[in-house]
């Protein structure tokens, strides 16, 4: 047995420290004191923005703290609390959904402030007949349309008259429901403004029939209709025969594409206002129409957009003008690359301990769910060098018009429709595909059983170390079905017990170059290395619980083992990642793009070869990383008999329809607790201990604490963590059967078609129900 010493961290040791001894270039003393005196200013100055703009001595994300774990038990576990309060909280959302159409209309009124639009009972008919469940869920749509109620058309154009004015807000511009009068025709300009920019394609529907265009851009390289435009126009086919007339720009890219400026919106409660000018309770920004006298490009606002920055801006600076003035983001931007972020670039971030005050380690903060809401790039833009999407090449648009985008991170105005990639079924991104008979199958023929528990410890828990399992290489869950991974011991299939994943480089654009190196998924595939340094700190049973005739594993025989108390083990994380880790990158896209070219990407990061997508179902932990934009997999790995953990900065249409904790395991964009997931749930393997603890004596008796002969077993996660996993796995795959099918994709799109069709109107009141 090999003894590895445990590593203790200094600050230099963390990729994301940085030193403040050469962060600025000595000045030169000048002959006169005006000089001086103005060195010095700069340099304070800059100084003050550098470090509100600059990543901070560690990587840290504001998520709701845990319970500390100084007196912690599996008992007492935050992520034991956050499963059971997530099973309560879904159960009362399915409970509480109206059961009749009267109920869902006075249920729309409530949450909304409004009738619901003209088709609400056909829609409603339609949940009926495919047993739609979640019927009421539907705020983040209306959030995303709330600021389209508030653009107003013009006079001279006739798009209103003074007539059509609220008889009790004289001049307001707003009709008797608190929406901005002309609304529809000016809708429906944006509209074709919007169709005639690169990658914004149409779905568009004549006399009931849905089509899709592309309008002629200039021969730009995205001229083709995307797969995004068809895959609406696939899922408005139950309903487009009632339908009237109307246009949808659908954007063709992963990254969103709207970023209103702060100061186009007027905040209800900041200024005395409310929020009846849009939304009548739809939410608390209005959008604010800028009216000008300047007549240039007065037809065509966007006549002259191009397609990519050029260098010429890029998406943070102008993602930064979305936050308050006052926000660090607005203070200062650094534009430039930094030689403070080059040792971000190549090392391991292990997950950090407590601070000597007895803090909460970062690596045992459990996000609630996931980093949508949890980040402030505003209060925080540091932050920002994390994540692709502020990097990407395609320029963004500045002002409110009407976008359909499969995701939305935060702070973009896109609207979200579902993925093309969730309704069609392809073998890359649908479980269960026989491309052989194009059809889907109930269990992907790639699927493996869970498997039994059989390395225990002395008290009978446990779980899977993998070398108790046989593994056939060339067994691929696609073209190779016949030998899956199997117990020795039971000759049963058995899930491998670790997280996977498999990727390309994607992540981020290069519009300011040289940040790639940071982007979400290099900082997974390189803190998942299994040559990287460092230690980190898991939160499971004391080592000497594990020997059978210690007082701990007395009182644990005698008491239950949910009450044992757990520790910190420090444990090398190269030698962790190499016992649960299987996180490698299959393809080097744009690899010019990473500092150092292909050779230093290769160096820094793990390799290996392309995966079927059936091949993931070997596994138990599936993580799923943001790419361009949201993750394509999601539902598929929800589909399995494998649980995903998922780590995404974008919110999806079905957002408040699934339930972290329950249906997912959803994780930081630090990634740091992803240790202690696994440890809840799984303990540390064998092979771990063996190699950590091998040589170690026993703090009781001073003796070895393994005898030579003696069998070391695992250390184990919560009694019940193996079974509570595999709930959350069961849970997510019911979810997919019935909330998450394709019929459930179509009720949203049926839903905002009649919101679209209310909002693109002449007259909204007559695209609204009569109630």
């Amino acid at each position: 047995m090999s003894t590895r010493p445990m590593l203790s961290r200094t600050p230099s040791d963390l990729p994301w420290t940085t030193s403040n001894q050469h962060r600025f270039p000595q000045r030169r003393w000048r002959p006169l004191l005006m000089w001086m005196l103005l060195a010095c200013t700069t340099i304070a100055i800059f100084q003050i923005g550098l470090r509100a703009g600059s990543p901070p001595t560690t990587f840290t994300v504001p998520e709701v703290s845990s319970s500390h774990p100084s007196a912690l038990t599996f008992s007492t576990h935050p992520i034991t609390r956050m499963m059971d309060e997530a099973e309560e909280r879904f159960r009362a959302k399915v409970e509480r959904q109206s059961k009749t159409l009267p109920e869902a209309i006075e249920e729309y009124k409530r949450r909304y402030g409004m009738p619901p639009p003209k088709g609400f009972d056909g829609w409603w008919e339609y949940t009926r007949k495919y047993d739609v469940v979640l019927v009421d869920e539907y705020d983040t749509l209306m959030r995303d349309l709330a600021p389209f109620y508030a653009l107003r058309g013009k006079k001279e154009l006739g798009d209103y008259s003074d007539n059509d004015e609220d008889p009790l807000r004289p001049g307001s511009g707003l009709d008797t429901n608190g929406w901005a009068l002309g609304g529809g025709p000016e809708m429906r300009r944006r509209i074709a403004e919007v169709a005639g920019v690169s990658s914004i394609d149409l779905v568009r529907v004549r006399n009931g029939v849905p089509s899709t265009v592309s309008i002629n851009k200039d021969g730009f390289v995205d001229d083709e209709v995307s797969a995004r435009a068809r895959g609406l126009k696939s899922m408005l086919g139950k309903c487009v025969a009632v339908l009237p007339d109307m246009d949808f720009p659908v954007n063709a890219k992963a990254e969103g594409r709207v970023i209103v400026p702060w100061d186009r919106w007027e905040v209800a409660g900041q200024d005395a206002t409310t929020s009846d000018k849009i939304g009548l309770g739809m939410g608390n920004r209005t959008y604010i129409e800028v009216i000008t006298d300047d007549k240039s490009n007065s037809a065509h606002p966007l006549s002259t957009f191009r397609p990519d920055w050029r260098g010429e801006g890029n998406v943070w600076d102008t993602w930064r003008r979305t936050c308050p003035p006052n926000s660090t983001a607005r203070k200062f931007y650094a534009s430039i690359r930094s030689a403070m972020l080059d040792s971000a670039t190549s090392s391991h971030n292990p997950a950090s301990r407590g601070g000597d005050d007895g803090s909460v380690p970062s690596s045992f903060t459990f996000a609630p769910s996931t980093s949508f809401n949890a980040i402030s790039f505003c209060d925080q833009p540091h932050l920002h060098y994390t994540q692709g999407h502020f990097f990407s090449d395609w320029r963004t648009l500045g002002d409110l018009y009407p976008v359909l985008s499969p995701a939305r991170a935060k702070g973009f105005g896109d609207i979200k429709i579902p993925s093309h990639y969730y309704y069609g079924s392809t073998d890359a991104y649908t479980y269960g595909w026989d491309e052989v008979n194009l059809e889907l199958q109930p269990t992907d023929r790639g699927e493996v059983a869970w498997g039994d528990e059989t390395d225990l410890g002395p008290n009978g828990e446990g779980g899977v170390d993998d070398r108790d399992l046989t593994i056939d290489p060339s067994y691929d869950g696609h073209t190779n079905t016949a030998n899956p991974p199997k117990n020795r011991k039971t000759g049963k299939e058995s899930k491998r017990n670790k997280i996977f994943w498999r990727g390309a480089t994607t992540g981020g654009g290069n519009s300011p170059p040289g940040f790639a190196a940071l982007y979400q998924r290099h900082r997974a595939v390189r803190m998942a290395g299994w040559d990287v340094e460092g230690d980190v700190e898991i939160w499971i049973p004391s080592t000497t619980s594990l020997l059978p005739n210690s007082s701990s594993s007395s009182t644990a025989k005698k008491s239950n083992y949910n009450d044992v108390r757990l520790t910190a083990h420090k444990v090398p994380a190269a030698t962790l990642n190499k016992a649960l880790m299987d996180v490698a990158f299959v393809k080097a896209n744009n690899a010019d793009q990473y500092p150092g070219g292909l050779e230093k990407l290769m160096a820094e990061h793990r390799f290996s070869g392309s995966v079927y997508l059936g091949g993931h179902w070997q596994y138990k932990y599936l993580l799923d990383l943001d790419g361009m934009s949201y993750s394509g997999r999601f539902m598929s790995f929800l589909a399995s008999d494998s649980v995903p953990i998922k780590s995404t900065a974008y919110e999806e249409f079905f957002s408040e329809w699934i339930e972290p904790w329950l249906h997912y395991i959803p994780l930081s964009s630090s990634y740091e607790e992803i240790y202690n997931i696994f440890g809840y749930f799984s303990g540390i393997p064998a092979e771990v201990v063996e190699e950590v603890y091998g040589n170690a004596t026993n703090p009781e008796t001073g003796a070895p604490l393994f005898p030579p002969g003696t069998k070391i077993p695992a250390i184990p996660g919560a009694p019940d963590g193996d079974a509570r996993l595999r709930r959350i796995a069961r849970a997510g795959k019911q979810w997919k059967r019935t909330i998450g099918r394709t019929l459930d994709l179509e009720s949203y799109v049926y839903r905002l078609a009649l919101e679209w069709a209310r909002l693109c109107a002449d007259d909204r009141d007559a695209m609204t129900m009569k109630v």
